[in-house]
């Protein structure tokens, strides 16, 4: 029989494979993306694509490292996200209108799960409508312990096909980094996903 110190062993290396499985997700539905926006782009305007792979090339040279780690600081992560968030501006422009409000405190002191921001954005672009006169107002604050991401329901007429990929997957590496489940709801207008932050305690769990 194992003892308990073995077990703990296998539990954690358990969940360190599964976690590495569900970020592999991540990737392919991300290049597959990008690399089709970026074919449009050349077809458009070879200087705004040409800016576009810079911002390309620095989320997946950030990603090689948050590939490593279950756990990365929220500074690192909002950091991954804005690469994302510049991709998305230079496609959308002014129709997509994202605010960050977090501290530098929060920033510094606080981490999530790797990968936990972008496919949060990502899923709000998906499912949504927005224009220049109508734009898509995604927020991401902190309330408490809690960081909130939050958007403006303008859903789409035709329903997306969904690949599951998006908040069944955060929701189930957020659970095996912390214990913890995320907390989503939907109102008439509102759709947010709140994840309670972790301390430098969780940050080698």
């Amino acid at each position: 029989m194992y003892s308990e110190l073995e077990l703990s062993r296998l539990k954690t290396a358990n969940a360190e494979a599964m976690n590495l499985a569900l970020k592999q997700q991540i990737h392919p539905h991300f290049l597959f993306n990008a690399l089709n926006t970026l074919k449009a782009l050349y077809h458009k305007d070879t200087q705004i694509a040409d800016d576009y792979i810079v911002h390309m090339a620095n989320f997946l040279r950030a990603s090689i490292y948050h590939n490593t780690a279950n756990i990365s600081m929220l500074k690192d992560e909002v950091a991954l996200l804005m690469d994302y968030l510049e991709m998305q501006r230079i496609r959308f422009g002014a129709a997509l209108d994202c605010t960050i409000d977090v501290s530098n405190e929060t920033l510094n002191n606080y981490y999530l799960p790797s990968f936990s921001l972008q496919p949060l954005l990502e899923n709000a672009i998906k499912h949504n409508t927005f224009t220049l006169e109508d734009p898509l107002k995604v927020k991401i604050s902190q309330q408490a312990g809690w960081l909130i991401v939050s958007n403006h329901i303008q859903k789409k007429k035709m329903k997306v096909a969904s690949t599951g990929y998006g908040l069944a997957n955060l929701a189930e590496r957020y659970k095996l980094c912390s214990g913890n489940e995320i907390i989503i709801e939907e109102t008439a207008s509102i759709f947010s996903v709140s994840i309670k932050l972790l301390s430098n305690e969780y940050s080698n769990h």
